[in-house]
């Protein structure tokens, strides 16, 4: 049976025994990517607008471009560039993201060069305000001036019409290469306009990817792998409200404790007030992908529930389905492949796993991403080959 085949027989299955709000998902359709061979970092936003983006990093000549596509009545459409140069620092680990107001005002970001060392680089910012047609001068979202790292960004979209921007900020291991990393926040309005919101946590894990959405009370949270004085790096979570932020909650104590940054950063997603939080760890020796859920805006998290197989790589994302289902995104090692499972979960257990496509165990496979734009569910992902491309999968949720 073909991964396809097997896909849409275990869909029915699956979610035929999802109570309210999800009803089913049809068979998957797979859709052509307008993202040229060889690119990388696929990643997708859904707007206040409305709208699904589509973005990745794209190979030029002498370097790179940043490009996105809009999913529009059923497809992606023609591409459009955010950015280009040659100096950038490209990862596959650390890659590109974009954000989109009511108004249809777009923020994106991608990673530039700093210094001469490995990890040397900065956050550049641009806004547009017409479609991404046309962008603004890069800046910024910090002020420090070390050739250190900057990287790992989230960018929430807030309904008063502004951006809150999250990123790991490495200044004060400049002088000190022991020094810890930090997580910090700024507020970006439209006009470009920056309000530095300080430091959120100041000791958090090197290079795990973070996440953040808006509460359905109206504060930020982030969630983010922290780092203890011993070396525990357990997923916490901050909240902004208002201008204060939160001291950090761990979701759950698995008392991973590592000597090194595993680059496997948490997913957030949710609606109103209820929320998931999706990670991966390998505590005691032991891989597995969690996740937990809250009912309070993050304030506290539910114990957590295992959907993984075994053999966990992780790079985990979340959807949120009607009713308080999550769904869960993860890679699943097979030798020298692995598998990206899709999973329903719920605060009671988890439903029947959905393989959804093969890739390589390797880093260069990247961070597939899923998002849900109205009764839709699409994932992105990086197909390995000569050469590599960027693929993409559209499932509807059916109605009860």
């Amino acid at each position: 049976m073909t991964i396809r085949s097997l896909l849409s027989a275990t869909i029915a299955l699956v979610f035929a025994a999802c109570s309210g709000g999800t009803g089913g998902l049809g068979e998957p359709r797979f859709v052509d990517c307008p993202a040229a061979p060889d690119s990388q970092a696929p990643n997708l936003a859904v707007g206040l607008d409305g709208e699904l983006y589509l973005s990745w990093v794209e190979p030029r000549e002498n370097g790179h471009a940043f490009r996105f596509s809009i999913w529009r009545a059923g497809q992606w459409s023609t591409p459009r560039t955010v950015a280009e140069g040659d100096d950038w620092f490209v990862n596959w680990a650390d890659f590109p993201s974009m954000a989109a107001l009511e108004d249809g005002t777009l923020a994106a970001h991608w990673l530039v060069r700093s210094g001469s060392g490995t990890y040397a680089y900065d956050v550049n910012l641009s806004l547009s305000h017409d479609g991404g047609a046309t962008w603004g001068e890069p800046f910024r979202p910090h002020d420090d001036g070390t050739e250190t790292e900057h990287g790992f960004v989230s960018l929430v979209a807030a309904p008063e019409g502004r951006f809150e921007i999250l990123w790991l900020d490495g200044r004060q291991m400049a002088d000190t290469p022991s020094g810890p990393m930090t997580l910090r926040h700024a507020t970006l309005d439209p006009d470009g306009r920056l309000t530095s919101g300080g430091v959120v946590d100041d000791r958090v894990c090197d290079c795990c990817s973070t996440d953040a959405l808006r509460a359905g009370d109206g504060a930020t949270l982030v969630a983010y792998r922290d780092r203890s004085d011993s070396e525990v790096r357990d997923i916490s979570v901050a909240r902004l409200d208002g201008s204060t932020w939160s001291s950090a909650l761990s979701v759950h104590a698995d008392g991973w404790e590592i000597p090194a940054c595993p680059v496997n950063g948490p997913a957030v997603e949710g609606s109103g007030n209820v929320m998931a939080v999706a990670w991966f760890s390998a505590a005691r020796e032991t891989p597995v992908v969690q996740v937990a859920f809250s009912t309070d805006g993050g304030r506290s998290f539910d114990a957590p529930v295992r959907v993984d197989h075994g053999s966990p790589l992780g790079r985990v994302d979340l959807a949120f389905a009607d009713d308080g289902w999550a769904l869960v995104s993860w890679l699943e090692q097979e030798g020298e492949r692995a598998t990206i499972f899709l999973r329903p979960v719920r605060a009671s257990g988890a439903l029947e796993s959905i393989p959804i496509a093969t890739t390589d165990a390797a880093r260069s496979s990247g961070f597939p991403r899923m998002a849900r734009l109205g009764d839709e569910i699409v994932l992105a992902w990086t197909e390995p080959g000569e050469p590599s491309r960027i693929r993409t999968a559209v499932l509807s949720l059916l109605p009860s």
